[in-house]
């Protein structure tokens, strides 16, 4: 399974790569969303983690980039320590209401 990282905290970054890699998993790491955006245009990944405050770009703006792109888009967040249009986000169906 390979694995796209988007998170602009190096050392979280590191960790969860670190940590995933040894259970074999295929990792990519992207610090910022133009890099996170040129990853997703080149590459096909099974899974993204997110990181939603990027430098240059916003999280739910890839994130409803992959909604278009892919069939099944989940998200698994800390709903309560952010805050969003609830037009946009769904936490109960998909990421993003039709």
């Amino acid at each position: 399974m390979k694995i796209l990282i988007i998170e602009d905290e190096e050392e979280l970054a590191k960790d969860i790569a670190n940590y995933l890699s040894g259970e074999n998993y295929l990792c990519e790491v992207a610090k910022t969303f133009a890099e996170a955006i040129d990853k997703i245009n080149s590459f096909a990944y099974d899974c993204v983690l997110l990181d939603l405050m990027l430098p240059g770009g916003d999280g739910l703006s890839i994130l409803e980039m992959l909604k278009k792109q892919l069939t099944l888009v989940r998200c698994l967040t800390k709903i309560h320590e952010i805050s969003f249009p609830r037009k946009v986000f769904s936490p109960t169906k998909s990421c993003f209401s039709s």
